[in-house]
Formats: structure tokens, C-alpha cells, sequence
């Protein structure tokens, strides 16, 4: 038996079936050269030979008991529930592939089996297929599900072993959860975990006072405020059932370029661009905004690259720059704006930062239950992370990684939600947003465009 994090099960008190709480991975394989017909079919058929998953994905959730919520393996497991192929007899667009992803990351997942599937669509336009795969926020976050692909796949095309995720051997982290500690260590386990929750109280009462100190006017612009974006746009208010998907891609080595050239950070950049083209596409559909935007950002809490499994993250507030036509005055600002919040993470202890996070979340989502979310000032106009993948090429059985979009969750208060990932030298954005936003795809147009401006402004200052 394993409990929960505070964090884990704060993700299925705030789950509907408006916001489904699972996370998911979309990637694009090129086939590999003289590839038969049935290739995609050999694939999912060797997968599900694979039908004895290990740890989290046996595991379903259990809330009753004397020891509260907690993962139980599962007693009967179905492959076939778990594994699907999507065959098509005419060639599928790019487009079309999102489409159906998009409806696969609808629903709710079924909680009386282990929270993930994998499906494999075939026939995609220029002898490719893409990958859908999904699990529950509560099994992973961003770092770890990019620790498994770089497992699961091979740093080579003659490689024709594969391991599924699911049957991954079990990590240490979660080995030694289960050994039983002596008196001593349990005795300094205790004192250890006293100060740590005194050191963690403390933390929270900071953040607390930043935010009193910023509302009262105490301060000016030391921390952006939650519950403090009045505007009304479609960005913001009450996440309704149906999704859609949006990407954008941009090259790893013109990327590093700009970094280098401007003295930037890929964050930097990055966020130059998303705030951009947010903009733009605001303005686009007759919305537009006179101010900065500001986004909610999840950070890494862990400090050690050890574990994998769980959440350990925290979520702080960027206000991004004055709305500008110049890229550069606008990376700058972005520049001193993570520079302010990159201060805020370090004066507090990360157990601080990640139950002041849950505590945040589950007052969003009561607010959003009680169906004030159109009515209260949003946390943020957007959310927007960060996972940092592997820059070597990748395979599955010879078929070559193309592009990897993760597809994220939307949290209360918030219609979108951008997540980057770089893999395989390119820098991917993974767009979701509720069905009803209408034409998502100008977004990942917007951002590739705002990338080409301030390339060509650092080019030609």
C-alpha cells in the first residue's frame, strides 16, 4: 500500500468532468524505411504482450479504510483496456490527428482501473504514426513522464527491443518506501520531519504576507496577486467540457542562437514569445488587453534527480511584459519579471511553495464548484510550464521521434494551458484549450511568428 501527497490527492478532489485531471504525451514517428504495411499493427501487438504492468501502473485508488486514500494494486488487469490502435484507410492529416487526440483527452478517466492508456494511430500522412499517450496527474508529473520516455524509447534505429512504461522496473525511491526503519532512524525521522514542518509553516506565512502586503498596497509590484485579472476575455473563467489542441514547434539550435546572442535564458525566450503572440491572437478575436498578462508557472521542487514518481512541483505567478510591438523591450521585461520570482522560490523551502500551491488549487476549485469562476477575478490569463526533454533522436523500433507535445490539464479559473517541451532538437509547445476558444490554432501560429520577430531583432538590432 502507498498513500497519497497532499498534491496527488488534491488532483482528484478538484476532478470533473469539465477538467479531467489526467496529463498526456502526443508524439509523431516517421516509419522507417521499407517499413510493411502492418507495422503500426506489429507495434500494438507486441505491446500488449506486454500485459504485466509494475508500479504506478497497477495501481488503482482506494479512498475508503482506517489509512485513508491510498494506491492498491489491482486485482484483474485487462491489456485491452489499456491499449488501443486507431487504424484509418485514408491517410490522416496532422490536423486530423489532433482532432482525435483532442477528443481522447476528454473524458474522465475510469477510476476502477489503472489510470493510463496508450493508443497508436495509424496511417498518418508521409508514412508516419502518432502516439497518444495519457495517465493520471496523480501517477506523474512533467519530470518524471519525461524520464520515462527517455526509458522506454531507444537512442537507436537498429534497436528493435522495446519496454513499455508500464512495465518499467520499479525505482529504488519506491523500494525503499517499503523497508522498515529501525527505532533509532524512525526516532530521527520524527525530529527531522518536526523542523522541516515548522521551517514549512514559516515558508507558508511568507508567501501569505507577500500577497496582504501587495493588496493592501503596502508594496508595489513586489509579487503579482492572485485573484487579480479583472478583464474579462476567453482566456479566463470557468473550464467547460471538450477539448482542442493547438501546436507549435521551433528549432533547438535557433533557439539557443537567440539565447546566446540576447544573454537570455530558453525561459526567456520562450515566454517572450508566448507573450506575444497571446496578444496578438487576443486582439485577433477582438479581446485585446492594455496590460501585462500574467500566467500561472509550475516549478520543479525537487532536488534530486532520484525520484520518479509522484508530483513535486509548485505553481508561482508571472506577470509577463507591458504590451509592446518591439520583442526585445519585451524579452527584457520578461527577463526581470523571472528574475523577481526566481528569488521568491529560493526564500522559502519547497515543501512551503508545494502546500501553499494546494492549498491555492483546491480554493480555485471551489470557487470554480461553486460556480463563481465567471464572476471572481482569475489567478492568471494562462498557465505555461516548462519540461526539458532529451536533445538526442529517439525511436521505437526504428520509427524516428519527429515531434513530442505535452498535453496538460486545465486548472480552475483557466480556458488554456501551453506546456513546452524540447526534444530531439526541437522546442515543442503543447496548446490545450476547452473546444469553445475559438480558432486555437492562430495561437501556435502566433508563437512561431513572434519567435521569427525577435530572431530578426536580435539579428538586426
Amino acid at each position: 500500500m502507498r498513500k497519497l501527497s497532499a498534491l496527488d490527492l488534491a488532483f482528484f478532489l478538484a476532478e470533473t468532468d469539465a477538467s479531467p485531471k489526467h496529463v498526456a504525451g502526443l508524439m509523431l514517428f516517421k516509419k522507417p524505411r521499407n517499413a510493411p504495411r502492418n507495422f503500426g499493427a506489429r507495434i500494438v501487438e507486441e505491446l500488449k504482450s506486454h500485459n504485466r504492468p509494475t508500479e504506478p501502473f497497477n495501481l488503482v485508488i482506494q479512498f475508503t479504510g482506517l489509512s485513508g486514500p491510498h494506491w492498491q494494486p489491482v486485482r484483474h488487469f485487462d491489456i485491452d483496456q489499456h491499449v488501443f490502435h486507431h487504424r484509418s484507410r485514408k491517410a490522416r492529416t496532422w490536423g486530423e490527428v489532433k482532432d482525435l487526440a483532442a477528443r481522447l483527452h476528454e473524458p474522465v478517466m475510469d477510476r476502477s482501473r489503472p489510470l493510463w492508456d496508450y493508443h497508436l494511430i495509424d496511417n498518418v500522412e508521409g508514412a508516419r504514426f502518432a502516439v497518444y499517450f495519457r495517465v493520471h496527474h496523480a501517477y506523474a508529473d512533467g519530470m518524471t513522464m519525461t524520464a520515462w520516455l527517455q526509458k522506454t524509447l531507444s537512442d537507436s534505429p537498429d534497436d528493435s527491443i522495446m519496454q513499455p512504461v508500464w512495465t518499467m522496473p520499479i525505482s529504488r525511491s519506491l523500494r525503499s518506501n517499503r523497508r522498515r526503519d529501525s527505532l533509532l532512524a524512525t526516532v530521527s525521522k520524527l525530529g527531522s520531519q518536526s523542523w522541516s514542518q515548522v521551517r514549512t509553516a514559516g515558508g507558508m506565512a511568507k508567501l501569505a504576507t507577500q500577497q496582504l502586503l501587495e493588496r493592501t498596497g503596502v508594496t508595489r509590484k513586489a509579487v503579482p496577486l492572485q485573484f487579480n485579472t479583472t478583464d474579462r476575455t476567453p482566456l479566463t473563467g470557468s473550464p467547460a467540457p471538450g477539448r482542442s489542441i493547438a501546436t507549435a514547434n521551433l528549432a533547438m539550435s535557433d533557439v539557443r542562437q537567440v539565447c546566446q546572442a540576447a544573454r537570455a535564458t530558453l525561459n526567456h525566450v520562450a515566454l517572450t514569445c508566448i507573450d506575444g503572440a497571446l496578444h496578438h491572437y487576443l486582439e485577433e478575436i477582438g479581446c485585446a488587453v492594455d496590460h501585462p498578462l500574467t500566467i500561472q508557472m509550475p516549478v520543479n521542487l525537487r532536488n534530486d534527480s532520484k525520484s520518479t514518481s509522484g508530483n513535486r512541483l509548485g505553481v508561482v505567478l508571472v506577470e509577463l511584459a507591458e504590451p509592446t510591438p518591439d520583442p526585445i523591450r519585451r524579452l527584457h521585461g520578461i527577463g526581470h519579471s523571472l528574475h523577481k520570482v526566481r528569488n521568491q522560490i529560493d526564500s522559502v523551502p519547497g515543501d512551503a511553495m508545494q502546500q501553499y500551491t494546494v492549498i491555492s488549487a483546491l480554493t480555485m476549485e471551489l470557487i470554480d464548484q461553486l460556480k463563481l469562476s465567471d464572476r471572481i477575478p482569475a489567478t492568471g490569463h494562462t498557465l505555461v510550464s516548462n519540461v526539458p526533454g532529451p536533445e538526442r533522436a529517439l525511436y521505437l523500433k526504428g520509427a524516428k521521434l519527429e515531434q513530442s507535445y505535452p498535453i496538460s490539464i486545465l486548472v480552475p479559473g483557466l480556458r488554456t494551458n501551453i506546456t513546452l517541451f524540447s526534444c530531439s532538437g526541437r522546442l515543442n509547445f503543447g496548446i490545450v484549450a476547452t473546444e469553445h476558444l475559438e480558432r486555437l490554432d492562430l495561437l501556435g501560429t502566433y508563437i512561431e511568428e513572434e519567435f521569427k520577430a525577435l530572431q530578426d531583432a536580435v539579428d538586426h538590432p
